[in-house]
């Protein structure tokens, strides 16, 4: 039953995809929607995602000082694991499943409440194709949007480690700053962008698809919002797996 129920589900998905993709008929409006939808779901998620990254990269240092850091290691170890951490994992992986939570709740709620107070039908009535219109600049929206948030996500990590060692006094500045620099691979930034790509498509279809198909009224929208979340957080890990396997 669950399988058939999946399987209906990631139809039904594909349909409305469908929809989605087609050219938008008045670009002027799309445009202006794309410009609204990068500020909604990009720029106003940039202060929490140098919060968090600022302290996990302060963390990680901390952490990888204090329980992992031996004599017998070189003293640059501590910002080399932090380093790579930083741009193989947190700010595209972890970064992505915290914006799940904001950035994948908005919407769903948004579009969820747009259809049980009909508005969706209206579109519909008007000749609007509504999934084009609604869904369409959030998905490129959010695509544009989450390099840059990687980009700060990642500076803000390095910015938190660095003032671990001049606050915390946890390790020295050059012996941080040669960790940060050894062996470095341009490779792990471009890898963290193209998997924040795929993440950030999965994030803004599947929490408008819960939104679109939503039925029912308010409660039905706070379902389907934490449905999207869900949803979101599980396939992003799937294809975490996947895209680090294909890309590595």
């Amino acid at each position: 039953m669950l399988v058939i129920k999946a399987l209906s589900s990631f139809g039904k998905y594909l349909e409305l995809m469908k929809k989605t993709f087609s050219r938008p008929e008045r670009m002027r409006m799309f445009f202006k929607q794309y410009i609204k939808e990068m500020n909604q779901l990009g720029v106003d998620s940039i202060g929490i995602v140098l919060l968090i990254s600022f302290f996990i990269g302060a963390v990680i240092c901390i952490q990888i000082k204090l329980n992992i850091q031996s004599s017998w290691m070189p003293r640059f170890v501590t910002g080399y694991t932090t380093r790579e951490i930083m741009l193989l994992e947190f700010s595209s992986a972890i970064m992505c499943l915290i914006l799940a939570g904001k950035v994948g709740s908005n919407i769903a709620s948004e579009i969820g409440t747009m259809r049980v107070t009909q508005q969706i039908d209206a579109l519909e009535i008007m000749g609007i194709n509504s999934a084009n219109f609604l869904i369409l600049p959030k998905i490129i929206g959010m695509i544009t949007m989450i390099p840059i948030l990687v980009s700060f996500s990642i500076f803000a990590g390095f910015i938190g480690a660095y003032a671990t060692s001049v606050i915390a006094n946890v390790i020295t500045l050059e012996d941080l700053t040669l960790g940060l620099q050894y062996d470095f691979k341009e490779w792990y930034v471009w890898m963290g962008y193209i998997k924040s790509i795929f993440f950030a498509f999965i994030i803004s279809s599947v929490s408008a698809f819960f939104g679109y198909t939503v039925e029912g009224g308010s409660v039905e929208v706070g379902k389907a919002s934490t449905n999207a979340v869900v949803s979101s957080s599980v396939l992003i890990l799937f294809a975490d797996i996947f895209l680090t396997q294909l890309l590595s």
